[in-house]
This record gives structure tokens, C-alpha cells and sequence, in this order.
């Protein structure tokens, strides 16, 4: 240890016990201060440790969660990011903030931003990288997906010893040679024929061949990009699987079962998206070893993780609080609401600072006219674009009477979900805004500060 390196971890480490225990908060800035003392001090902090990075568009919080819970089956203690402060300076922080533990093997399951790829993997050498998926989102930040999934192979590049876990369904993640050993996971179900042959719809992002540029073709699409894709012009298609989902059991906004191998999982919480984060994790975990009744256990105890369709009781109300970021994990959101068989209230709140993207564009490109608006009962309009939000639900369809402007304040917002006609109310949030309301509810003493 340097004494640079010495002198940064013990400021960052007093500068998170003081934010965490006087202010009760601090996810990212600790590890902002422990990088003004030494830019690399994550390669001291992470010495010793087996790093597992999750990376990819959507998923990244949920998957990191339910590998954390799966290899503590096996493991014992395992570092994370709970909070989803995903850049350097949110990773570091976990570092600083993690109390070891006398272990075999010491982990940690960073989930890390897709820009922050290559200089995190410069620092931390990781043993696997995990890929969720691609999608377009915050183009103002990332561009197409091609330059997103370009970040992520920059940062591949500097460890050609580390195992690549990726979603086979996803066609940009074959795409590029790379000497590391692979392993793809996907979903298999019954009606995916050899025969079959269709297009996805025209909208859908990432449809092009990688190889050749021609349009490609389905066997099988689970949604948006993702399914059982080939070209017909070159031959490109999708790699040979290694775990799968093999069925969709049941679906409800809570929970979903699935079958994998010859085994039946269940998981509390709803979105065929979530599936593919399980079967990520589930991925991971048998690749370090974990039997799949170790899995299924792990799955069975998993709970809520921060602002991603996290429960919250306030006043006989049952709140889901649902982070929306782009258009395909909008519309996922929007088709697991459609599976909920009770009447529910809707609130939508749209914020456009740099953490959620400034371009609100993208909420024209979500299926908001799909929804099956007659057991919405009630919707409130929030955040600071709620104007844009408004319109977007009035073109789609939505009665102007049951629309109830709030515009960006969090204490009226809190005051009406309470008045709601319904007893389930879900919230979708963009990030800041996400954010925001959450303090507002920590200050009301209606959930815990923080996490």
C-alpha cells in the first residue's frame, strides 16, 4: 500500500461513516473524495478481491442483486453496489463502505455503467463480465447501440482472461470476435420451430445483421431484439445456448414462474425482462459452482431492490415504484401492468436531467395506447417535464378527466396517492425523479433514508 493510496481510503472511509451516520446518505460522494487523493485507488481497494461486472442497458441493478443473493448461498459475504451508484465513483464508495468479512474466496458483484467499463476494468482486472442487453437509451449520452456495446468491448478488451456471460438472444453480443471464453444464456421455449421464419416489428431497435446489414430474422422473439434470431442473407445467427429458460410458467406484476433444465423458479416480482435477469444470474451462479436447489432458494428470498418495483405501504395503499429509463423497458412495465387483474391508479413521473436523459423523446416511442386503461382509475402526472408526459397520455387514449396534474411536487404527490380511489397504485419513475420522491417519502418517515 502507497501511502497516497493509505491516506485516500482512510479519507473516504470517515467521509462515509460521517454521511452515513450524521446526514444518512452518500452513495457516490465518498468515493469522489477518495479519487481527488488518488485516481487509482480502486486498484488498492479491490486487491485481492474476484470482481464480477454486470453491465448492458436494462437489468443491471436486478441481475447484480440476484447473483449477490445466489453466491452468499455459496460464498458467504459478497461486495456489491446496492444502491445502482454504477459509475467509478458509486464503486469505489462500495469498497470503502464494505465491512470484510473472513471468507474462502473474496467476491464482488459490481454493477458498473456502460461508459465506465474501461476504466473501471483498467483498475479492478475482472474474472467475468455479465451482459445483459442493448438497447437504445439516453442518446444523448451513449448514441446508438452500437457505440454503447463499442464502450463495453473497449473495456472487454483489457481483460482477454476474463469470462464473457452474455444473452445469447441479444444478436450484438456475438458479434465481435474476442479471444475470451464464452458463455451465453437465452430463452428456449416450446413454440421456438426451425420452421419459423418472421421479422420483428418495424420499430424495433437492433434488427440489423451485425455481419452484413440485412435485416434479421426470428425463429422466435421473446420481445423487442431479443429471441432466436438469424439472417438469411449471411448466415449470422444466434450462438448455441448454454442455460436457458425453457418456459414461462405464470406472470402476474409480482411474481413469475419459469422453468429452467427440468427445475420450476419463482421470483417475487413481475416483467418478462426480470426473467432474463434471473436467468443471468442463474448463469453465473452455476458457473461458480452453485447447485440449481442452491439457486432456487436464493431466488425464493430475493427482496425488492431500490426503486426497481419496490413495495412501499403508505396508508392501506400498496405502492410498486417502477424505474422507466427508454422505450423497450417502458414498454415491458407497461405489459406486465397489463397481466394485473385488479383495478389499479397510475402515476407517471418524467424528469430530463443528465442522469435520466435529456431527450424525453423516447416516451413516444412506448406502447402507452396498448394499456388496458379500464382498470386504471385514477392517473397522476408528475416530475419536472410533466407537460410532455400529459400530452403523451392524452394522444394515447387516456380519458382527460381521470388525468390529475401535480406537476414537480413531491409533498402533493404524496398527499394524493393517499386519495387514490384504488388500493394498488404504481409509480412509474424516471431516475431523478425516482430520486426525489423517495426523500420526500424519507423525510415523511414513510420509508428509511437511503437504500
Amino acid at each position: 500500500m502507497n501511502i497516497k493510496s493509505n491516506v485516500a481510503t482512510m479519507a473516504g472511509k470517515s467521509s462515509y461513516w460521517f454521511l452515513h451516520n450524521v446526514l444518512k446518505g452518500g452513495t457516490s460522494f465518498p468515493g469522489k473524495f477518495a479519487m481527488k487523493i488518488d485516481p487509482n485507488v480502486l486498484n488498492h481497494l479491490a486487491k485481492g478481491y474476484e470482481t464480477i461486472i454486470v453491465t448492458g442497458t436494462n437489468g443491471k441493478t436486478m441481475t447484480t442483486s440476484l447473483i449477490v443473493k445466489a453466491l452468499k448461498k455459496k460464498y458467504g459475504d459478497v461486495l456489491t453496489n446496492p444502491s445502482g451508484s454504477n459509475m467509478q465513483q458509486g464503486i469505489v464508495t462500495a469498497f470503502l463502505a464494505h465491512k470484510n468479512k473472513k471468507v474462502k474466496k473474496k467476491i464482488a458483484v459490481l454493477e458498473v455503467d456502460e461508459a465506465n467499463v474501461k476504466m473501471v476494468t483498467k483498475l479492478l482486472h475482472p474474472k467475468t463480465f455479465v451482459l445483459t442487453n442493448i438497447f437504445r437509451d439516453q442518446m444523448d449520452r451513449y448514441g446508438e447501440i452500437y457505440t454503447t456495446y463499442e464502450k463495453i468491448v473497449d473495456g472487454i478488451k483489457l481483460a482477454p482472461d476474463a469470462t464473457i456471460i452474455a444473452n445469447g438472444d441479444a444478436s450484438i453480443f456475438s458479434s465481435v470476435d474476442l479471444p475470451n471464453k464464452k458463455v451465453f444464456y437465452g430463452f428456449k421455449l416450446p413454440n421456438d420451430q426451425p420452421e419459423n421464419d418472421f421479422k420483428a416489428p418495424v420499430n424495433t431497435d437492433g434488427v440489423l445483421c451485425p455481419k452484413c446489414d440485412h435485416v434479421l430474422h426470428y425463429h422466435e422473439r421473446v420481445y423487442a431484439n431479443l429471441g432466436d434470431f438469424f439472417c438469411p442473407n449471411c448466415g449470422y445467427k444466434r450462438p448455441e445456448l448454454d442455460y436457458s429458460v425453457n418456459k414461462i410458467i405464470n406472470q402476474t406484476p409480482n411474481s413469475l414462474t419459469f422453468q429452467m433444465g427440468d427445475k420450476d423458479y419463482n421470483i417475487g416480482i413481475g416483467g418478462t425482462y426480470n426473467i432474463y435477469n434471473a436467468l443471468a444470474a442463474y448463469t453465473v451462479a452455476r458457473e461458480y459452482g452453485l447447485s440449481e436447489e442452491e439457486v432456487a432458494q436464493s431466488f425464493a428470498e430475493n427482496k425488492r431492490v431500490f426503486g426497481r418495483q419496490e413495495l412501499i405501504n403508505y396508508k392501506g395503499k400498496e405502492i410498486d415504484l417502477i424505474l422507466v429509463k427508454n422505450p423497450v423497458g417502458l414498454d415491458e412495465v407497461l405489459h406486465m401492468l397489463n397481466t394485473e387483474k385488479d383495478d389499479y391508479s397510475l402515476v407517471t413521473l418524467l424528469n430530463a436531467n443528465h442522469a435520466d436523459g435529456i431527450d424525453t423523446s423516447w416516451i413516444w416511442d412506448a406502447e402507452f395506447e396498448g394499456l388496458n386503461k379500464e382498470k386504471i382509475k385514477k392517473v397522476l402526472v408528475g416530475g419536472q417535464r410533466w407537460k410532455d408526459m400529459d400530452f403523451r397520455l392524452e394522444v394515447s387514449g387516456f380519458n382527460p378527466d381521470l388525468l390529475n396534474i401535480v406537476k414537480d411536487d413531491h409533498e402533493a404527490l404524496i398527499d394524493q396517492i393517499a386519495t387514490l380511489p384504488t388500493k394498488k397504485v404504481y409509480i412509474l419513475s424516471t431516475y431523478t425523479a425516482m430520486l426525489a420522491l423517495r426523500k420526500a417519502m424519507a423525510e415523511k418517515k414513510i420509508i428509511k433514508a437511503g437504500m
